[in-house]
């Protein structure tokens, strides 16, 4: 006589049969929350949520996307599929052979495509907490097992980070400068970060804010990427170029690591315009410029701003991005800031869901938004008290 099978499994049985059921890693995945850009109840507010360039597009840029400039193509025909172009534009402004340089839509899908390529079941990708939410996503859609490495008051801690890797780590995900937390691994540190990590596991250095450091901060990574075999950096137009809705990203390192991201990319996955913008956008490095001294002026204003407010309990994080996280540890709260601040008209990141419901992160707008941002948290912060 069969042994009988207890109702539980015959039910998850019979549910696999009437439906398809998701990979559990596809299923333990929480999908990724970008920033909003209205309040709850719809009204359009200023957006400092998502760390977009307040001062918008370059104009070389806008025209190009139009169509007015060279290579903007006949949209009845598909993209060219190598981005030849915009690969030799990069390579010659970075120094880099266009053949190591591979096109993402976004830094993210580059991001997810290293996770894949190089990790799976069994293996383990590491990064540190309080990193971009993207890394643990980018991990379970491989089915590797995400490993999150304590920080430092916020900030990544080499030692830490070294003292996570196994004989099952596969990748290493380090944003550089980070998001959500402004922080910056100096030179040095990354490269003591690589130079203990096993040769075949690969450093993935997420560099989406490393124009807006100044010249001598580089972090060493892309010299890293073009001497070894192990470090793979990516970039994006999203943040100073200010192209984010054009969805053009870049990555670089050894060509062995390129060929692997182009076997499994997508096909076609730069649209015409979104070429022929970041091409141009690459011409007018004046804007570029432009955008990282309004950056550092206005973060350096509104973060003397929020430290004046320390005795209220705000402490604005070092940052080298174009954002401030703001830690709040007083009679304010960060959730009560966020809703304060929405009900003068700008939306913030509130970060609960990040394991940071003590903290908000400020996009740097424009030099009016950032005082009017400041006024309000000083409000709230004296009437909380």
């Amino acid at each position: 006589m069969a042994d009988p099978v207890s109702p539980s499994v015959a039910d998850s049985a019979s549910e696999s049969r009437l439906r398809p059921v998701p990979k559990d890693w596809i299923a333990a995945i929480h999908a990724y929350v970008p920033g909003k850009s209205t309040g709850t109840d719809g009204q359009s507010l200023i957006k400092l949520s998502a760390n977009e360039n307040p001062l918008g597009t370059s104009l070389l840029a806008l025209a190009a996307r139009l169509g007015q400039g060279q290579g903007a193509g006949d949209p009845a025909r598909y993209p060219d599929p190598e981005s030849h172009a915009l690969r030799a534009g990069l390579g010659a402004l970075h120094k880099i052979a266009p053949a190591r340089i591979v096109m993402g839509t976004g830094s993210d899908e580059l991001l997810n495509l290293a996770a894949q390529a190089f990790a799976g079941p069994g293996d383990e990708v590491l990064f540190v907490r309080y990193g971009f939410s993207v890394y643990e996503i980018a991990s379970r859609r491989c089915g590797a097992t995400p490993v999150i490495a304590l920080d430092r008051d916020y900030a990544a801690d080499v030692d830490v980070l070294l003292g996570c890797v196994t004989p099952r780590t596969r990748v290493v995900f380090i944003a550089n400068p980070n998001n959500p937390t402004g922080s910056f691994l100096p030179r040095a540190d990354l490269a003591r970060l690589h130079a203990g990590l096993p040769g075949h596991v690969l450093l993935v250095v997420d560099q989406a804010y490393a124009e807006y450091l100044e010249a001598d901060a580089d972090d060493g990574a892309l010299a890293l990427a073009l001497s070894t075999d192990n470090v793979l950096v990516t970039r994006t137009f999203s943040k100073i170029y200010g192209l984010a809705g054009e969805r053009v990203g870049w990555a670089t390192g050894a060509p062995a690591l390129i060929d692997m991201l182009n076997r499994i990319r997508g096909p076609f996955n730069l649209t015409l315009t979104a070429q022929a913008a970041a091409l141009a956008a690459l011409d007018d490095q004046p804007f570029v410029e432009a955008s990282r001294a309004q950056n550092l002026a206005e973060r350096t204003r509104f973060a003397a701003a929020v430290g004046a407010l320390g005795n209220h309990g705000l402490r604005p994080l070092p940052s080298e991005a174009n954002f401030v996280l703001i830690e709040f540890s007083g009679a304010l709260t960060a959730e009560a800031a966020y809703k304060g601040l929405m009900d003068q008209g700008f939306i913030t990141r509130w970060l609960p869901g990040q394991g940071l419901p003590q903290c908000l992160r400020i996009t740097i707008g424009t030099a009016s938004d950032m005082d009017r941002v400041a006024a309000v948290l000083r409000q709230l912060a004296e009437a909380a008290r």
